[in-house]
C-alpha cells in the first residue's frame, strides 16, 4: 500500500473524527462557560440551615461532617466573605450566610454527552494526555497534508498561502491584543 498526502490526510482524519467533533463541541462550551456549563446544572435545589457553632474556628471539618450527614459524604469546605459552602461527593453543594447558616443544597449532574465530552478537555489522566498529545500531532499532520493536497490556482502556492496568513493573523492579533 502506497502512503501518499491525500491517503494519510484522509486516514488521519477518518480515526479522529469522534474526537475532533467532541474537542470541537467541548471547547465552544469552554469559551462560553460563563453563560452555560453542562459539567455540573443543578437539578434539584432544597432549603438547609446548618447550625453554625459560636466560634468561627469551631466550623471544622468534624463539625460540618456531623452535622450533615443526611446530606451526603463531606468533600470539603470553605468560608469567604460572610458565605460557607460545603462540598459534597457527588456533585451536592451546601451554599450558605456563615452567621445564621440559612442556605440551600443544590444537587448537580453533568449534561450528558456534552457535560461528559467536556471531562476530555479537561482530563490530566496521563494515559489521556499522552493520547491527547498523539492527536494533537495528527491534527498538525492533518493540517499540513491537508495544504499540501489541492495543486493550481486553488491550491497552496495558489490562493492558499493568503489564507493560511489570513488564518494565522487572528489568534497573532489577539495574543498581541488581548493576552
Amino acid at each position: 500500500m502506497k502512503i501518499t498526502n491525500r491517503s494519510l490526510h484522509r486516514d488521519l482524519a477518518y480515526f479522529y473524527v469522534g474526537l475532533i467533533i467532541a474537542f470541537s463541541f467541548s471547547g465552544i462550551i469552554l469559551n462560553h462557560r460563563q453563560d452555560w456549563y453542562p459539567m455540573n446544572y443543578t437539578y434539584e435545589n432544597k432549603p438547609f440551615t446548618l447550625e453554625i457553632p459560636s466560634e468561627e474556628k469551631q466550623l471544622t471539618k468534624g463539625y460540618i461532617t456531623e452535622k450533615t450527614k443526611d446530606v451526603g459524604k463531606y468533600d470539603g469546605h470553605r468560608v469567604r466573605d460572610g458565605k460557607i459552602r460545603v462540598y459534597f461527593k457527588n456533585n451536592i453543594i451546601f451554599d450558605a450566610d456563615a452567621t445564621t447558616g440559612k442556605g440551600s443544597i443544590e444537587y448537580k449532574r453533568k449534561v450528558p454527552i456534552i457535560g461528559h465530552s467536556m471531562y476530555l478537555h479537561k482530563s490530566t489522566n496521563n494515559f489521556w494526555i499522552w493520547y491527547s498529545d498523539i492527536f494533537g500531532v495528527a491534527m498538525l499532520v492533518i493540517a499540513i497534508t491537508g495544504v499540501l493536497i489541492p495543486l493550481g490556482k486553488k491550491g497552496f502556492k495558489g490562493r492558499g498561502w493568503k489564507l493560511a496568513v489570513a488564518g494565522m493573523l487572528f489568534p497573532l492579533l489577539f495574543l498581541f491584543l488581548f493576552a
